[in-house]
């Protein structure tokens, strides 16, 4: 449920919003909304930033260039053991267990990313095999 708040910001940071907004295709109140999610988030997660790419916006471990549903998959492939995800993502183990503490406040959100990065890996293999085939004839 929302509920509304009342915030009082200043003309400097209100033009600011308002530029960001229109760069991001997003009204202001939108980006406003999740700057203060997102805010709320990294205070609680220190470890994880968030950032945009041709999927979306997502939460990204600082410092690594990974995303925590990358880190969350590999802890996975890896039996669930976070010293080895470390080794093999060539990461300190404190970044893992980072992405791991994320993952239990938001598994939901992961869960939708690694399904999604499931999907068009399964995608793109299928179109790869169908290529061969044809090329194959």
């Amino acid at each position: 449920m929302n509920h509304p708040l009342s915030v009082r910001l200043n003309d400097a940071t209100i033009t600011r919003l308002g530029k960001h907004a229109q760069r991001a295709h997003l009204a202001p109140r939108t980006l406003a909304q999740r700057y203060v999610e997102e805010g709320l988030r990294m205070d609680e997660h220190p470890l994880i930033r968030f950032t945009d790419g041709p999927a979306g916006r997502r939460a990204r471990l600082m410092g690594t260039g990974k995303d925590v549903w990358e880190v969350i998959a590999t802890v996975r492939d890896n039996g669930g053991d976070a010293t080895e995800a470390a080794g093999y993502l060539e990461i300190q183990l404190g970044l893992v267990q980072a992405a791991i503490t994320y993952y239990g406040a938001y598994q939901d959100e992961i869960d939708q990313w690694i399904e999604m990065n499931d999907q068009e890996a399964a995608e793109a293999r299928a179109a790869w095999m169908a290529g061969q085939a044809a090329v194959k004839r």
